[in-house]
Formats: C-alpha cells, structure tokens, sequence
C-alpha cells in the first residue's frame, strides 16, 4: 500500500555551481505533493579517495558537464527510489548506493546520488511539517547553533595560488552566540581589508569562497596580515577571535620524492620541515585548528605530526573524505582529534550523518564543511545545527552561496530565541578544556 510519504516522482536538471559550473540538481515529490529540492556542491580542492563526482567529457563546459548524471537521476535512481517511503532516509540511501553498486559511487556519480538523498530528506521535512534542522536530528536531541569558521584570506586552489597554504579563517571564541559570532567575523574582514589597503594589497581580488586573495611573499605573511587585520578591527587575538587554517597539502605535495614544495617561497620541504613551520606558527599566532596538514597519502608524517601538535585542533580533510573506514584508521591510529564532514565526499546523507556519529562517539570534533563550488542552498546549516556538529565551515561573509547558509543559521537562532543553544570556544577541540580566554 502506498503511503502518503512514499515518493511519487523525480525531476532532475543540470543548474550552475558558484564557480559557473554545472553541477546536478533534482526535485522529490512525495504522494502527498510535498517537494524538496537539493543542488549538488562541488569542490576543488578534492581527497584522493572522495566519492565521484561524474562529469561528461567532451567539449561542452570543458568537459564539465553534468547531463550524464542528470540522466542517471531521471533513470536508475528514480527507479530506485519510486515508491519508497522517504521517511525512511537509510532505506532510500540504501536503495541509491544499490542502484550504483560500486563504494565510490563511480557509475552514476556521487553528485547525482547526493542530490536525490538531500532533496528527498527536505520533501520529508516538508510532508511532517518541521524544519529540516528538526527532521534530521536524532530522538531527544535539542537544536545546537554551531561555532562557525570564517574564511578571511585565501591562497592554494581558492585563489590562484597567490599563496601555498589555503585559507586562513577566523574562529570568534569571544562569542556568546552567533550573531555575535558573525559581526565579530565581519569586523574582522573588514579590518583586513584596510590592513591590506594600507599595506598597498590588491583588496579587488576575491577568492572562490568570498576570501581575499591578495599576492603576499610567503605563508606567513599571511598570517601577518590576519592577525593585523583582528587588532585593526579592535579585538584581541587569541581572547576575541583565534586562527585556523586549512593547508590543504595535497596541493602542494609530490608523492615522488615525499616532499611538499612551497611555489610562493620557492622551498622544498620534507614532512618534519613543514610539521615544524607550522608549529613554529601555532607559537606565534593564535591558531587553534590546522586542516590536512599533510597529504592524503603520508600516513605515518600524520602521526608524527599529531604529537607534535597535540594541543591544537589537527582536522582531517582530504585525509578522511567524510569516509568511515578512513576515520577508523584515524582513530586507531591517533592521527587527528577532528573530521570535517562534507557530505558530497560520500554522497548520502546517512553517511555522513554516520560519519559525524562515529567521530563524536571517538572523542573527535566535527566540523560541517561546505565546498568551494557551491550553490544557493542553505541545508547544510540545518544539518549543522540538527546533528550538533558544533562547529560549521562554509566561506567568507560574502557572495550569496556563502550567506544563503550564514543567513538561514541567523534565522535559526532567531526563531529559538531564548532556547537557543551555541557551541561557543568549547566546540573548538583544542579549546574544549582549556579556561576562556587562552587558545
């Protein structure tokens, strides 16, 4: 007997990512005519082992459209799906990695499948009436505004490289909620924004998620700037707003010789060298969370560096790809206390969701992360705040892709009001024991 939930139709289109490039976007219809619609993200700086991401080849977009996971939408996963009842979100994920029958989702695309997983999560909500920050969190669990990570400088494959490492966000412990934690990361843009305006840097050029893109002689220059650009706009450094940054080393690694090469400082420098730079920085600046700070593939260089580094936050990226089985050689192997959590790197909700369960329940930290080819959708936010993910990384104040996400979270804590919870410094693993006001 069909129900009122089960799923009616699917409707999918190629649309464009904020980078201009077509990704998949797909409608759900349920029996009882509610409709969810998700776009699938894209990033570009990819793991190794992420989910795939099916383009077309060929001329058309350089090869990257998207029509053949298009068609596979509107074909094997609206067979797959048709009829199910969408309530079920581990079911119909099931029946959506069957319909692939490989783990990478190499066959009809992981950006084909995410978008029927998330559209049809937002048709439940719709069908039960709730926000989708309530559907999807667990029995009993109550709404958690997350500490948000604000993307203020960008290099590496943000930016056209105008540095190695790749971007450098702003964390507002100082916060006490968050609006207060969005103002104190606008105040601090905009600070850097007049520390490079007066330092005669180049403000125009703006990165793929809203970040500033300004050519600078080395990686710590960069540092420099930022930390500059927080005092300029009248906070302190390490009390109000902390550091983190994302070096996505995979960009800058050679698997042929084991070495990472630093174009902007023309320098080569073996895993030990760059572990050591990066906690010569953490001395210097107030970083509390280091992402993938080495490549995917330099295992045992992740275990030397998290001793090294034991009192920061050590986020794996490109390292874990919101995979399972990763994260259980990460925790076994004690090479991170963080994973952030991108839900196009393993294409269901449910996996993911499985990802951020598994971590939590290791001790990790987790950090909901969007991508830098992005669209207009604003679930993430609600993922955030329904899984209690505590902290949440989606871009600069800037660029509507970007506060689509920061916006439905402002709406979010508004709605709540005086029941709103936020994660606050505590969120931050390295932050999470030590007394306010010491990163």
């Amino acid at each position: 007997m069909t129900s009122s939930t089960s799923i009616s139709s699917l409707f999918a289109w190629e649309a464009l990512d904020s980078r201009g490039n077509p990704t998949v976007a797909c409608e759900v219809t349920l029996a009882d005519g509610s409709t969810g619609a998700a776009m699938a993200p894209s990033g570009a700086s990819t793991g190794t082992y992420e989910a795939l991401e099916l383009r077309d080849g060929g001329d058309r977009f350089d090869g990257k459209g998207t029509r053949k996971a298009v068609a596979n939408v509107n074909d094997h996963l609206a067979r797959a799906v048709l009829g199910l009842d969408a309530l079920d979100q581990p079911g119909i994920d099931r029946a959506l990695r069957a319909a692939d029958g490989t783990a990478g989702l190499h066959r009809l695309g992981a950006n084909a499948v995410l978008s029927v997983s998330i559209a049809t999560a937002i048709a439940a909500a719709a069908s039960r009436r709730m926000p989708l920050y309530r559907y999807v969190a667990e029995s009993g669990s109550t709404p958690l505004l997350p500490m948000p990570m604000v993307n203020i400088i960008s290099g590496g494959a943000h930016a056209g490289r105008s540095i190695d490492i790749q971007d450098l966000l702003a964390v507002p412990v100082g916060a006490q909620s968050f609006s207060d934690a969005i103002e104190l990361a606008w105040r601090v843009r905009r600070g850097t924004v007049l520390e490079a305006d007066n330092r005669g840097l180049n403000t125009a050029l703006i990165a793929d998620e809203g970040g500033l893109g300004p050519v600078l002689p080395s990686n710590r220059a960069a540092l420099e700037l930022l930390d500059a650009g927080i005092r300029r706009a009248g906070l302190m450094p390490g009390e109000d707003i902390a550091i983190a940054i994302d070096v996505a080393a995979n960009q800058f690694y050679d698997p042929a010789t084991g070495r990472y090469r630093f174009g902007v400082e023309a320098r080569d420098l073996d895993p030990t060298t760059l572990i050591d730079e990066v906690a010569q920085w953490c001395r210097d600046f107030p970083i509390v969370s280091i992402e993938d700070v080495l490549a995917d593939q330099d295992w045992d260089s992740w275990i030397s560096a998290a001793q090294r580094l034991a009192d920061i936050q050590l986020l794996g990226d490109d390292l874990f790809v919101t995979d399972s089985a990763r994260l259980t050689r990460g925790i076994e192997d004690r090479v991170a206390n963080a994973v952030l959590v991108k839900p196009n790197q393993t294409g269901t909700l449910s996996d993911a969701h499985s990802v951020v369960n598994q971590a939590r329940d290791a001790g990790f930290a987790t950090v909901l992360s969007a991508r830098s080819g992005e669209t207009e959708d604003s679930w993430l936010a609600d993922l955030a705040v329904g899984w209690r993910t505590g902290q949440i990384k989606v871009g600069s104040t800037m660029r509507s892709e970007r506060t689509a996400k920061w916006n439905r979270l402002l709406r979010i804590e508004a709605e709540l009001g005086g029941a709103a919870e936020f994660a606050g410094r505590s969120a931050v693993a390295s932050l999470s024991t030590s007394p306010a006001g010491t990163p």
